[in-house]
């Protein structure tokens, strides 16, 4: 039978490489999990009103500093020459400026061909098929938005055996406040869930806002990443960011850990863990405004 007369369930079987032990519910965008305090899909924030001229830092509310992209559509800041990872407000479904404008990019979605595969010693692993220049957004790290204490239960319910796809987002605003957001994929979730931790990655994480002030976890290239190179980013956020000190939690500290095998010449050995999920909730360190830091983290374990 030619290909093109296959049934539609032979193709879905081919083209199905979990074989169907990833039966989960797909989402391109986050949704409403237990505890959390806003809606991720309410839209909370107004509109700009560029609707004659474009979108410029100084005429449009979206852009209180300086443009977020360049003309190629990357991310300005981004690599060595940035001190943090700053948040990103992009124009949203209020804005009177069209589809066409140069600060809507994370709302467009996948623009590059992504691929999921089995990997020799971690999983799956999620890799390009394009080539994709520094700076250009690749995709997003979505599932449900969670309250602290129902990413506590779920973490107190993991086993040694269990994958961890929880991830936390600290904000560090201004006068010491800290805005958290915890996002999980386990249940529901999109291609992110793929992503591999590495010690070097090739993608960083940076909080976009566009409708509300629930960010999308938006992944852009961290440099030049050719075709059939395997995607990552740092689970601990330490990547092209600029902490108070150095996360001390990446040590065994006698503990069993979940080893890395990012194969990278800094690799830490063993994939970060933060235990500030595992005991009740404290008022966080304070740290420079507007740096963004993320963590995912990994219960103790003695294997992949």
């Amino acid at each position: 039978m030619a290909a093109s007369e296959e049934e539609p369930e032979a193709l879905m079987e081919q083209l199905d490489v979990a074989r169907s032990l990833e039966n989960l519910p797909y989402t391109p965008d986050h949704v409403a999990g237990p505890g959390g305090d806003t809606d991720p899909t309410l839209i909370t924030f107004p509109g700009c009103v560029c609707l004659k001229t474009p979108c410029l830092p100084g005429t449009c509310s979206c852009l209180r500093r300086e443009k977020n992209y360049d003309d190629n559509l990357c991310l300005r800041h981004i690599g060595s020459e940035a001190k943090c990872a700053e948040p990103v407000f992009e124009c949203n479904v209020l804005c009177q400026c069209s589809d066409h404008c140069r600060n809507r990019v994370v709302q467009r979605g996948l623009q590059f061909h992504l691929q999921v595969f089995k990997t020799d010693r971690k999983g799956w692993g999620l890799r390009t098929l394009d080539f994709i220049p520094k700076g250009r957004f690749v995709c997003e790290y979505a599932g449900e938005v969670l309250g602290f204490p129902e990413v506590q239960r779920r973490i107190q319910l993991q086993t040694i055996h269990d994958s961890n796809y929880i991830i936390a987002v600290r904000e560090h605003v201004y006068n010491g406040q800290v805005m958290e957001t915890f996002v999980d994929p386990t249940s529901i979730g999109n291609i992110g869930r793929f992503l591999n931790h590495s010690c070097e990655p090739n993608l960083l994480m940076i909080p976009v806002r566009i409708n509300s002030m629930v960010p999308k976890l938006a992944l852009f290239a961290a440099k030049d990443i050719v075709p059939e190179e395997e995607l990552s980013y740092d689970y601990s956020g330490r990547f092209l960011n600029l902490l108070d000190s150095e996360d001390k939690e990446r040590l065994d500290n006698g503990k069993l850990r979940k080893p890395c095998y990012c194969g990278a010449e800094s690799c830490a050995a063993f994939l970060p863990y933060d235990s500030s999920l595992y005991r009740p909730l404290e008022k966080p360190n304070t740290g420079e405004e507007g740096k963004a830091e993320q963590k995912r983290v990994w219960p103790h374990s003695g294997g992949e």
